[in-house]
């Protein structure tokens, strides 16, 4: 199974992710044509070599800390290579016992926290080794609404397809906020689902192990009667598989339905159909599902609406060309904010090294809210965050003669330059003049390594 797991340099990941499960689509059909109309044994196809030493490689890749044993990544590879015999048949003999997951809370933007489950890096694995093997079964069966942890799918398009509805007049939004969705997921439920689809038994029972290893909190173990923590690798899947009955039953009532995760909004042509969708969706989640929708948090609402509108950071507008994707104002809050904090005059102490976390943190955010239109508010911003910068050089001269040296190696006439270097006015101030203008110029600061926003901006989005 891990005989040859990086043998060959594991630390190179697979070209492409779908390449991978296309290859095990292919490799899955060609099994089960040669066994005949039966569904192939899944569990072989799970424990193949090749099969968990991609999952391996895809483990390492993505990083990650420790389970509760301590073991790291690096450490799994001689384990997987010396115990792998003895760990495969403890797996076929149904005496494979996952170990609890490592309880870790990370802070929400509403202020909460958002409690994941660590696995061990062998369990990660296998999960991941499992979630090769299933992908090819279920995508098929996803319907085209559902966009969170699939292949070939994004956040960006989501958006877009609600764009594309309300063009079609679908203008009014049912925003739905399941209660803690991944730590309340059924799990008598889901295993029914399971069986739908997953023809041996064996894989079915190894994932309700793992829906049942517990979780450990302080160094006390607790039991998992429901949920399937975040932070394995198999729980996006599962996560999908549970509400693709939601996707499935509203497509089949010819519902727009679109779905990040645990995100949902439904369309509707009307405020009173979509006050009726809020309430039958509601009804459906929670009798048929067992789920928790917070009641205060879903709503009805118009996907124009300026401020309550807002999908994975996303919302809409609309003006005298049509319907276009704008960046919600809290996510231009937030942006701003972090602008603010990389560049401010205590982080600023080497430029170089403050401009490089800059451009790092901007390329990541441009490219994945490239697709709206922010052309006015991105020039605006690009703007401010060059007098930031300009005010941490200043800063950083701090005598006189150093700024009085330096304004003149720019160009600054005698004169002009003196009385700059002994101004008494503050930082933002002194950035606006026509003396730093012409001292610190745009070319200037780029050529030091300073991030254009509004120049990465039009190359990004020109691709939408």
């Amino acid at each position: 199974m891990a005989e040859n797991i990086e043998n060959n340099g594991c630390s190179q990941r697979d070209s492409a992710e779908h390449e991978g499960y296309a290859k095990a689509r292919r490799s899955f059909n060609l099994i089960w044509k040669e066994r005949g109309s039966a569904q192939p044994k899944l569990l072989e196809a799970i424990l193949h070599k090749d099969n968990f030493n991609r999952a391996y490689k895809r483990v390492k890749a993505n990083k990650g800390a420790p389970g509760i044993d301590g073991m790291t990544i690096e450490e799994a590879l001689p384990y997987l290579q010396e115990h792998q015999q003895e760990l495969t048949n403890r797996i076929y003999r149904g005496k494979y016992t996952p170990s609890p997951v490592r309880r870790v809370e990370i802070p929400k933007p509403d202020g909460g926290v958002r409690k994941l489950g660590i696995p061990t890096v062998i369990d990660r694995t296998l999960q991941q080794a499992i979630t090769q093997q299933l992908v090819p079964i279920y995508e098929p069966l996803f319907t085209d609404g559902s966009y969170g942890y699939r292949p070939n799918r994004d956040a960006k398009g989501a958006i877009l397809k609600i764009k594309e509805y309300a063009e079609q007049g679908y203008t009014y939004a049912v925003v739905l906020d399941l209660s803690k969705y991944f730590d309340t997921i059924n799990h008598e439920i889901l295993i029914n689902l399971l069986r739908k689809n997953v023809k041996d038994e064996r894989v079915v029972q190894l994932i309700k192990r793992y829906l049942k290893s517990g979780v450990m909190e302080n160094g006390v173990v607790i039991e998992t009667e429901e949920g399937s923590p975040q932070g394995g690798n198999l729980s996006p899947l599962l996560a999908n598989i549970y509400l693709n009955e939601f996707d499935r039953e509203f497509l089949k009532r010819g519902v727009p339905c679109i779905r990040y995760a645990d995100d949902i909004v439904l369309l509707a042509k009307s405020r009173k159909a979509s006050e009726r969708l809020l309430e039958s969706s509601t009804r459906y989640l929670e009798e048929k599902l067992k789920l928790t929708v917070n009641r205060e948090k879903s709503r009805t609402v118009s996907v124009f609406a300026i401020r309550n509108f807002k999908f994975l950071g996303f919302a809409l507008g609309r003006n005298r060309s049509g319907i276009y994707v704008r960046v919600h104002a809290k996510s231009w809050e937030k942006f701003k904010s972090k602008l603010k904090e990389l560049s401010s005059r205590k982080r600023c102490q080497s430029i170089k090294p403050s401009l490089e976390r800059i451009k790092v943190y901007a390329r990541g955010w441009l490219n994945y809210y490239g697709i709206a239109s922010m052309k006015s508010n991105m020039n605006d911003i690009n703007g401010w965050l060059y007098h930031r910068i300009r005010m941490c050089v200043w800063k950083q001269w701090k005598c006189v003669r150093t700024r009085y040296r330096n304004l003149r190696v720019m160009g600054v006439p005698q004169d002009l330059g003196w009385k700059t270097a002994n101004s008494r006015r503050g930082y933002w101030f002194t950035t606006h003049t026509v003396v730093m203008n012409m001292a610190m110029t745009k070319e200037r600061l780029i050529n030091s390594g300073f991030y254009d926003l509004a120049t990465a901006y039009q190359s990004v989005h020109v691709n939408y």
